[in-house]
């Protein structure tokens, strides 16, 4: 077996939010003369700079959606409530769990999957059971989890998914979100036995609307949080802006840079938007599928038509290449949704390839495609 390169070894798919954007955190971070809560490495102000962008110093916009949302987030995690962040798949939530905790923390990474199978010593603390037993409870025995680092360290915790986990596992944050106190009863010590909250921690949770009546919040755990919706892109111009800029860093990451034709990436999103919203801008009634139609798919369905040119093709994004993995990443498993799909295509699509030619014409060609 051939070994690595240095250069492959150390690479990685995705950088965490604090890494990929480090120039812009170090910028701000230089800049940044407005007050900050206790604990956080940048001020509200420059959190918002970061995630919304802006010109004094020149920072990039990567969150596409609310700007007033992102405020009260923000405002949120300041004061002594947690957050969560509430909506449909794919509207980005995760990302900006993300960016949050990379501009307050200045670390993203400690993060709770919410699942059927988590449990509460996956979100507190759990043991290294050959110490404990050479040794008995001990501080050198326990093994930090996501919400002992946070407390301890005065950090950002995320918890994604956090409808997925059973009642008695979501309650396990009730009195830590109250009294900022994490008791190891365990420990002998009175003073490892009682964790107080640094400043600086709390807590991110985020939750699926379709996963609602999975596992339903307690009222308890509701008080403790502060609701913001990450709602779908209504701005198609935004959309698009957003689909092109991920797909082009995706296939930069890939090695597969190719060109994405902004009017192809349009085509996708109007598409996204009209079987999303179940109307075209026309006014032409279309069927919704069940299947998400979010910008995270928008920008799967065009990675994988990018790699797709880029390996097979000419190495330009075209709608046939588009039609040809629109069913398999954005559809799933529901026969329905393919009907769906043919009928839009044989309706919406059919009729601007008449009236508008181009694009549409392409993509109309390639309906064989869609199954």
């Amino acid at each position: 077996m051939s070994k690595a390169s240095p250069a492959a070894a150390t690479a990685v798919l995705r950088a965490p939010a604090e890494i990929l954007y480090a120039e812009d955190l170090k910028a701000l971070a230089k800049a940044d003369k407005d007050p900050r809560p206790p604990g956080w490495q940048l001020s509200p102000r420059s959190v918002r700079t970061f995630i919304c962008g802006g010109d004094k110093p020149a920072i990039t916009r990567k969150f596409f959606g609310d700007d007033a949302m992102v405020e009260r987030a923000i405002i949120t995690l300041a004061g002594n409530r947690g957050l969560l962040l509430v909506g449909e798949p794919g509207t980005a939530k995760s990302m900006l769990s993300e960016l949050l905790s990379a501009a307050i923390s200045g670390a993203s990474t400690n993060t709770i999957q919410g699942s059927a199978g988590t449990t509460e010593d996956q979100i507190k603390y759990s043991w290294n059971y050959a110490l404990l037993l050479a040794e008995g409870p001990s501080r050198r025995a326990l093994v930090e989890a996501p919400l002992y680092v946070g407390m301890t360290q005065g950090l950002m915790v995320r918890f994604e998914e956090i409808t997925r986990c059973p009642p008695e596992i979501q309650d396990a944050l009730v009195s830590v979100l109250s009294d900022k106190v994490l008791m190891v009863p365990e420990l002998r010590d009175d003073t490892e036995r009682v964790v107080l909250a640094a400043p600086g921690f709390n807590v991110i949770a985020t939750a699926n609307i379709r996963d609602r009546g999975v596992h339903e919040m307690s009222s308890a755990l509701k008080r403790r949080f502060n609701f913001e919706t990450v709602a779908p892109i209504r701005d198609l111009k935004l959309e698009v802006e957003l689909v092109r800029r991920e797909c082009d860093r995706l296939l930069k990451e890939s090695a597969a840079p190719i060109d994405t034709r902004p009017d192809t990436i349009e085509l996708l999103v109007t598409a996204f938007h009209d079987l999303r919203e179940g109307v075209t801008a026309e006014g032409m009634q279309v069927e919704k599928p069940s299947a998400v139609m979010s910008t995270a798919e928008a920008v799967s369905v065009a990675l994988s038509a990018g790699l797709d040119a880029f390996y097979y093709g000419d190495r330009k994004l075209t709608p046939a290449t588009i039609a040809r993995h629109l069913a398999s990443a954005a559809l799933k498993d529901n026969a329905d949704d393919i009907k769906k799909l043919r009928h839009y295509f044989d309706t919406v699509i059919q009729k601007r390839s008449k009236d508008k030619g181009g694009p549409w014409e392409e993509l109309y060609k390639a309906r064989g495609a869609i199954g």
